[in-house]
């Protein structure tokens, strides 16, 4: 983990960028909240490449630079945000990306694995992991703040109210640790909801046992009606009789886990392998 005399760090007071609705943004001005959220970063995982997305004022940025990380790259899509980066830390000179993390080819940034850290907006957090999903492969830790209720959400487990779709397509691929909750105080300016702080580790499933790609299609359906048993949730499956029949289609979405999906997906698959054939 990190550590660094936060005291040593100070967020500049000058020409500061004004927060804009639009692109979600809210300001951590905490320093020592920006402090605990780099040293989440586990350095056992931590390859050369880190990316933070939205530095913002570079509240998170001032303690990576101090972490001396030679690969530190940044990307911004407010272009205020980046002239003040331009400005105020010229350790960024060349590492600086404006641009739109969801629209952006990763390939631009880094073609080896990197580790992600940001206080991610509210508004498209839940987009951000899916792209962390596409490229899983490549990124090896994501370090965030986000929504606390987003954060429960994805450290969910299975029988959870809050245990979805996210939750499982996250848990297939990275071990999640929920590391501390973050009241709006903190903010400029102060969001209406409780943050939380989380870490997802890349785990050793390299490829799930199963088609992923209908992986994915059987947890969206199941979780879309997720009060109806998985066997009238999943009916536009046109499931077999003999796996309708399974006792576990009697269960809800929310009640199973990773493996239990990844072994259902498999059943589909080899039945729809066994009818083409």
């Amino acid at each position: 983990m990190f550590l660094v005399d936060w005291r040593m760090c100070a967020l500049r007071k000058t020409n500061k960028v004004r927060p804009k609705k639009s692109l979600g943004q809210h300001f951590l001005h905490d320093l020592s909240i920006a402090q605990r959220i780099v040293a989440g970063l586990n350095r056992t995982l931590l390859s050369q490449n880190v990316l933070e997305i939205g530095p913002g004022m570079g509240v998170l940025t001032q303690f990576l630079i101090a972490n001396d990380l030679a690969h530190l790259k940044v990307i911004e899509i407010d272009r205020d945000s980046v002239a003040y980066l331009k400005k105020n830390y010229p350790a960024l000179a060349g590492k600086i990306i404006e641009g739109d993390f969801l629209e952006i080819d990763i390939a631009e940034i880094f073609r080896e694995r990197f580790s992600v850290i940001g206080n991610f907006p509210y508004n498209i957090s839940s987009q951000i992991f899916f792209k962390v999903l596409k490229h899983r492969d490549q990124v090896d830790q994501v370090v965030c703040m986000l929504q606390k209720e987003v954060a429960d959400r994805i450290a969910a487990p299975p029988g959870s109210k809050t245990y979805g779709i996210l939750s499982v397509l996250l848990q297939a691929y990275y071990n999640i640790q929920y590391l501390f909750k973050v009241s709006p105080g903190v903010f400029t300016p102060p969001p209406k909801v409780m943050s939380a702080v989380i870490r997802l580790e890349r785990n050793a499933v390299v490829r799930l046992r199963c088609d992923e790609i209908l992986f994915v299609q059987v947890v969206k359906q199941a979780f879309n009606t997720r009060r109806k048993t998985l066997r009238n949730a999943l009916k536009n499956l046109n499931l077999p009789a003999e796996i309708s029949a399974l006792p576990l289609l009697d269960k809800r979405a929310e009640q199973l886990s990773v493996e239990e999906f990844t072994n259902l997906t498999l059943l589909i698959e080899k039945s729809r392998g066994a009818a083409s054939g």
